[in-house]
């Protein structure tokens, strides 16, 4: 008797894989699609969902199950109002959080089923909520730094009564001073050399120690200061004889205080030096210099023809013909130019003030051609009560500041209260004459003398 075949009956609860038709691949593809009654019975996992099958989970039940989740995830979201990204997994409620399971979920045996959310589904977890809640106290807190910066300080009465007393003692902040262009008249001028001027005087400043001389008195067994200056002194009345220009005085002057720091000179021969020095002096810078007999005259025959061109070769070897020195008076020429309001008067007590201080030793050894020059103009602007005294314009060309200036200025000033008892009367008679303005007669600045280095009383 024929047996009748037995059909395996579908389990209830199992999905049938691709609609219900069997795999290609005949019976060896059917042995892979059957699973035991115990892994399929009471769980099942869709996507990362774990739940209790007590029905099939077919296409509409997980459509069903993914749209519970999306609007409890929706409401959840609507209640904190927090963003968060999107993510295509399924979610779950978890304690009232909505979580993504991404791991540690049993990873099916059997093909899992292809299936498409409706909608777009909101991803929240407790690392994500953190993040967006620091990032909001984040932008409050710049929020309120902007307003604070936004915010102008409000005026106080004190502070408002203290900026008025300020300003009744003068003490408000003035404003910064303008440095002033004193070559800006010259820009035409060709001789002026406006274009490299100011590398020349740079050059000047680098070079005036170089052809300064020493200390050389204490070298010297027949000659003391008092003798130069009494030299000097004589020759300030030849040059002016002469008509000779500032520079060939201040010129033979170096030269005297050069030679004498390399020489030893008995002191019968030291106003042969000086005829010797301003020769050089005239040669170098006059268009028309002295003749030797002019000289022989002026000295009352004291030396011969002879002599001074011995003495002038001398001179010459001893300096190596070095001539081309920066003196006080090219400093001169370019600080009275940086005082802006100087005049015939102005200019006149500058020369006065510098020949003062050049005729007296310890003032000429002491202290360097620049330093002369500014110190006489900062003088003479005391003594005629300019406003400032020194500012940004002499600060930036003449390169020293007031306290720098201050100890020589006040030497200056020394010589001048004295020039008139002095027994060396020839630089306060020149400039006591009209054609000079009779600078030597005005009153001493003695209240630069009062000042200490700060510049305070």
């Amino acid at each position: 008797m024929a047996s009748r075949p037995v059909v395996p009956q579908q389990i209830r609860g199992e999905a049938v894989i691709g609609g219900g038709k069997q795999a290609k691949g005949g019976a060896a593809a059917d042995a892979r699609n059957r699973r035991a009654l115990g892994d399929i019975g009471n769980l099942v996992t869709v996507r990362g969902i774990d739940a209790k099958a007590n029905r099939p989970i077919t296409r509409s039940f997980c459509a069903q199950l993914l749209a519970n989740a999306q609007a409890a995830a929706k409401a959840e979201n609507n209640k904190k109002q927090v963003h968060v990204n999107v993510d295509g997994a399924a979610p779950i409620l978890d304690g009232g959080v909505v979580a993504i399971k991404k791991a540690g979920a049993p990873k099916p045996a059997h093909k899992k089923v292809a299936i498409k959310p409706t909608s777009e589904v909101i991803e929240i977890s407790p690392d994500t909520v953190e993040k967006v809640q620091a990032k909001e106290v984040k932008c409050a807190n710049k929020k309120k730094e902007g307003e604070g910066v936004s915010k102008k300080k409000a005026q106080t009465l004190t502070s408002v009564l203290t900026a008025r007393s300020k300003a009744a003692c003068g003490v408000s902040k003035k404003p910064k001073e303008q440095i002033f262009d004193i070559d800006a008249a010259d820009v035409g001028n060709e001789l002026a050399a406006v274009e490299y001027v100011e590398d020349i005087y740079t050059f000047y400043k680098q070079a005036e120690n170089e052809s300064r001389p020493h200390d050389y008195m204490d070298s010297q067994p027949e000659i003391n200061t008092t003798m130069r200056a009494i030299l000097v002194d004589w020759l300030v009345d030849v040059h002016n004889k002469f008509e000779l220009s500032p520079e060939t005085f201040y010129l033979t002057i170096n030269i005297i205080d050069r030679f004498l720091a390399t020489k030893i000179v008995p002191r019968r021969e030291l106003q042969l030096v000086g005829i010797g020095a301003m020769l050089i002096a005239s040669k170098y810078e006059e268009i028309w210099a002295p003749e030797v007999n002019d000289f022989v005259c002026l000295s009352d025959r004291a030396y011969t023809h002879e002599q001074i061109l011995v003495m002038e070769k001398k001179i010459l070897g001893k300096l190596e013909w070095t001539l081309t020195v920066p003196t006080p008076y090219v400093f001169l020429a370019r600080f009275i130019k940086a005082s802006k309001d100087s005049n015939h008067e102005m200019e006149n007590l500058v020369y006065f003030l510098a020949e003062l201080g050049i005729m007296h030793y310890n003032t000429a050894m002491m202290y360097c051609p620049s330093m002369i020059a500014a110190s006489a103009v900062y003088a003479a602007r005391c003594t005629l009560k300019k406003t400032p005294a020194w500012d940004d314009t002499l600060k930036l060309h003449t390169g020293f500041s007031e306290p720098q200036i201050i100890d020589c200025a006040k030497l200056l000033v020394g010589f001048h209260g004295v020039a008139d008892k002095n027994k060396l009367q020839v630089i306060y008679r020149k400039y006591s004459s009209s054609e000079r303005g009779a600078v030597a007669l005005l009153q001493p600045a003695k209240a630069l003398l009062a000042l200490n280095v700060g510049g305070v009383h």
